[in-house]
């Protein structure tokens, strides 16, 4: 468990999609707004002692990649979309421990004007909250 003791997170908050999912068939046609937080867990110490963002990620990279899918995506479910999501990254980055939360803004559900939301976490060897 030593190795995990050093790491830290960089958390990237609402990020704004526009994407084609949905049971719906007026989803899928249309479209729909999505935000999206996706947070790393990484050794970041060299990239803080020395400065160096080849010891961290390029998180404006983790941006254009989702929003691309975003853009590219027509599917049924957001769990699908979200394992979509997380495969695009995990290909930017490899299996480091990434944490997304993935709400659907505005489902279209009679008398409902809450949001749905699915949290996915992918190659972490700890528990975390």
């Amino acid at each position: 468990m030593s190795q995990f003791n050093n790491l830290s997170a960089i958390h990237i908050k609402d990020i704004n999609l526009w994407a084609h999912v949905g049971v719906l068939e007026s989803e899928r046609v249309h479209g729909q707004s999505f935000l999206l937080d996706i947070s790393f867990w990484l050794d970041l110490d060299e990239s803080s002692k020395f400065d160096q963002l080849d010891k961290s990620i390029d998180y404006s990279e983790a941006i254009k990649a989702v929003r691309k899918l975003s853009f590219e995506i027509k599917c049924l479910t957001i769990e699908y979309f979200s394992d979509q999501i997380l495969n695009v990254l995990e290909s930017l980055y490899g299996p480091v421990p990434i944490h997304i939360l993935l709400k659907k803004c505005s489902p279209p559900i009679d008398g409902f004007t809450g949001n749905v939301l699915i949290e996915k976490k992918r190659n972490f060897l700890f528990p975390i909250n």
